[in-house]
Order: C-alpha cells, then sequence, then structure tokens
C-alpha cells in the first residue's frame, strides 16, 4: 500500500465561484445595474458577446448546487456578494431580497458543514458608482465600507472567513491599463490612483468588518512568480519591475506600509505622491492572507511593453487554454516567499484550477485527465510548502462550475463540473471524483494521482 501524504487535520477543503460569472438573473427582485451586466452588453467586449444574463442560474439553482458540494465533500464553499444586489445603487437602502438570497445560501451551506468563506468584492462593481468615477474616486474607499457594513450585519455571525476584496491588481490592470474589463480604460495615469483606492477600500473594509464584530477577516491577491530570462542586468532589472507592479504593489503597502521603489520606475511622471496617513488605512492587521495561484513568468526586458517594459518568454511545457503555463513549483515557490517576506500569518490557496478542452460527457462522467493531472500536482506543490514551514491552512479549486470566464466567455472552462448551458444540467468530472478522494482521505497518494472516489458516494 503506497504512502498518504496527509494534510493538517483541520484543513479547508474548499471551491471557488463568483457572482457574476454564475449566479445569472443579475437585474431581478431588485437588483442594481453593475458594470459587468452593462460591460458585457456593449458589442465587442465579450467572446462571442457572452453575458452573465443566464450564466449557471446558481441564483435560481443554489439549493442543487449547495447539494452537488455535499457531494463533492468540500469543508467550505468561498463565493462572492453582489453588491448591487445588496445595495442597487452601491449605497443608502439595502435590498431585502438580494440580501435573503445570500442568507439562505449560508444557511444552506451550514446545513451540510460547509463553511461560508465570503468575498465582498469580486470585481462586479454597481453602475451607477462608476458613474460617480468609480475607483478613481477616494471616496471609494467609504462606499466599500458602507457595503461591508451592511453584509456584515446580515451574515457576519455565520460566515467564517471574509476576504474584502479579490485581485485587486487585475481590477486596475485589466479595467483601467488594457481595456479589458469595465470601465474598458486604457490610461497608464489612472493605474497607480486606483490601485491605491483599492487599497484604501480594503482597509476601511477591515475596520467595518471588525466593528460589525467579523472574527477572521483578509485580502486575497492573485500572485505570479517572476523568474528572470537569464542573469543579464536587463533581464534581471525587468523581472523586478514585473515583481513590484504585479506582486509587491498589493502586498509592500499592507505589510511593509510602503510601495515597491521600481514603481516610480514603472510608472514614472504618472507616479503620484499618496499622503503618509493614507497607510495607516491600509495597513490594517489582517487575519489571513488568501493566495490565487495559476502560473509563473520568465521574464524578460521588453522596452516595448510599456509602462513596466517586461515581457514574457514562452516556454516548452505545458499551456492551459487560456495560454498559462502549467509550472506547480511556482506555487511552492510563491507561498514560501510570501511567508518569508512578511509577516507570518495563515496562507490559504483561495484559488487554483486549470482552463482545458473539456470532450462531451460519456456516462454520466467528463474526461478531463489534464485538469486531475494539474490539481495532483499543485496539491503536491502546496504539501511541499507546508514541508517548508507555510503555514497554509485550506486549498480551493477554482472553480466548482464551468462559467462565465469574464470577456472569454464561455468558451474556457475550470469547472468540476461540466454546466449545459442550454439545460442547465451539471455533470461531474473525472477531476471532480479526483478532489472527493482526495477530501475523503485527507491527503495525496505518495506514487502518484489520488485515485477515483465518487464524488457522489460522501
Amino acid at each position: 500500500m503506497s504512502h498518504l501524504i496527509r494534510f493538517p487535520a483541520g484543513f479547508l477543503w474548499g471551491a471557488a465561484t463568483s457572482a457574476y460569472q454564475i449566479e445569472g438573473s443579475p437585474l431581478a427582485d431588485g437588483a442594481g445595474l453593475s458594470n459587468w451586466h452593462r460591460f458585457v452588453h456593449t458589442p465587442g467586449r465579450t467572446k462571442s458577446g457572452d453575458t452573465g444574463d443566464v450564466a449557471c442560474d446558481h441564483y435560481r439553482r443554489s439549493e442543487a448546487d449547495v447539494a452537488l458540494m455535499g457531494e463533492l465533500g468540500l469543508t467550505a464553499y468561498r463565493f462572492s456578494i453582489a453588491w448591487g444586489r445588496v445595495l442597487p445603487t452601491g449605497r443608502g437602502k439595502p435590498n431585502p431580497a438580494g440580501l435573503a438570497f445570500y442568507d439562505r445560501l449560508v444557511d444552506a451551506l451550514l446545513s451540510r458543514g460547509i463553511a461560508p468563506v465570503v468575498t465582498l468584492y469580486h470585481w462586479d462593481f454597481p453602475a451607477a458608482l462608476e458613474d460617480a468615477g468609480g475607483w478613481l474616486e477616494r471616496d471609494s474607499a467609504g462606499w466599500f465600507a458602507e457595503y461591508a457594513r451592511v453584509v456584515a450585519r446580515a451574515l457576519g455571525d455565520r460566515v467564517a472567513l471574509w476576504a474584502t476584496l479579490n485581485e485587486p491588481w487585475v481590477v486596475s490592470d485589466a479595467g483601467y491599463l488594457h481595456g479589458l474589463h469595465p470601465p474598458g480604460h486604457r490610461s497608464p495615469a489612472e493605474v497607480p490612483l486606483v490601485s491605491h483606492n483599492l487599497l484604501r477600500a480594503h482597509g476601511a473594509g477591515l475596520l467595518a468588518l471588525r466593528a460589525e464584530g467579523v472574527q477572521r477577516a483578509g485580502l486575497v491577491v492573485n500572485l505570479e512568480p517572476k523568474y528572470p530570462a537569464s542573469e543579464l542586468p536587463a533581464d534581471l532589472a525587468a523581472t523586478a519591475r514585473a515583481d513590484a507592479y504585479m506582486n509587491r504593489q498589493f502586498l509592500d503597502p499592507v505589510f511593509l506600509r510602503r510601495y515597491p521603489d521600481e514603481l516610480a520606475e514603472v510608472f514614472g511622471v504618472d507616479w503620484p505622491e499618496f499622503p503618509p496617513d493614507d497607510f495607516d488605512l491600509i495597513a490594517q492587521p489582517l487575519d489571513f492572507l488568501g493566495v490565487n495561484y495559476y502560473t509563473r513568468s520568465v521574464t524578460q526586458d521588453a522596452p516595448e511593453v510599456p509602462p513596466v517594459r517586461a515581457g514574457p518568454v514562452r516556454q516548452s511545457g505545458l499551456y492551459t487554454a487560456l495560454d498559462w503555463e502549467v509550472y506547480p513549483a511556482g506555487l511552492t515557490d510563491v507561498l514560501s516567499w510570501v511567508s518569508g517576506r512578511y509577516p507570518r500569518l495563515p496562507l490559504y490557496i483561495m484559488e487554483n484550477g486549470a482552463a482545458f478542452e473539456d470532450p462531451p460527457a460519456s456516462g454520466g462522467l467528463v474526461a478531463d485527465p489534464l485538469r486531475v493531472a494539474y490539481l495532483d500536482a499543485h496539491l503536491r506543490a502546496a504539501h511541499a510548502a507546508l514541508a517548508q514551514g507555510v503555514d497554509l491552512r485550506g486549498y480551493f479549486v477554482w472553480s466548482l462550475l464551468d462559467n462565465l470566464e469574464w470577456a472569454s466567455g464561455y468558451a474556457k472552462r475550470f469547472g468540476l463540473y461540466q454546466v449545459d448551458l442550454v439545460s442547465q444540467q451539471r455533470t461531474p468530472k473525472a477531476s471532480a471524483r479526483y478532489y472527493a478522494g482526495v477530501i475523503r482521505s485527507g491527503g495525496l497518494n505518495g506514487t502518484g494521482q489520488h485515485g477515483s472516489a465518487d464524488p457522489g458516494a460522501g
């Protein structure tokens, strides 16, 4: 019998989703218009014109989806709140029907022994607030704090972990530099302002949560370790710029009360002076940090790529359907880096997964061997970080369901369950069967992939 690689007792085994990607019914029951709803209904913004109007219909099928989570054996489920469902114009009077949806969801999870993990902001922003200036406005920190208070008052007594923001780097980079996400701007000068206001909102949100008695709150960032393509000084400097821009930009202010020096070089005349008092707000102590990991970047000097002047060098290994290199060792490296650079605190892998081209279901199961191998290798990398002394408390697969992959529409699928967009039938993939087996045994087969426990047998 092969050796089992075990994870600690109490380790959270989860899956993750976000509101706009799965819920559908974005304007139902008094919900307000979001920036993403408006964005996807603008021609040319998403692949094939895909929208979140129906998505996975989770808003109407949440009870059945929670039953799927129970079959998998999940001990935690990470989901986000749609700000505009709760506060239709972003501020003011809450929408009782919107709060009631999340209230029912939390109770359904708890009835199956699944810990609710809430993300307050996973990119869907009330359109009324975007029209008032959005994340470019300093007032946005106060808007977010007001929203955090409303949700905490409704759910605070039952939610295990609270995350303020998900991947603020993507909000600023995709939304304000490259125009791929709302509001669709392409303005390098706006990026540091937006990033700073997101961090201020995070700090204000933490204070609001704690004022309502929330005990365990933190931030979720996407980290992509940068490895230099060579030891040439230009490549080393480019790697430092890329790392500062993507990784340290949102961690150094929280933990070290300052921005990386390289950002002044990256943004040049567009780099502003920030009020020192802002860092008192930004640097609120965290109870945990969530890390989303998908890939790495081997980085070279690229003067033609402003403002960071750095670019990736394609490697010879396997790439996912989103053209992300499969590199499990990067997960170990980045967890160890966080643990060593910043004050020690509990870490959670809040997202990890892969989009591959899945075949049609056969015999009630979707064969996805590449995803099974991806999850297995990354769980081993997570365990390697534990062995190095990282205080890792949980792992969340992205994602529970095939869903709207933002501007990529429904063409890129990450789910443990395939979703038929017409019938809304959920069909388990082999990766769901694999993950259920890992959860049931609390670990990994020491000599290879875990096996094939049925996700319905838990």
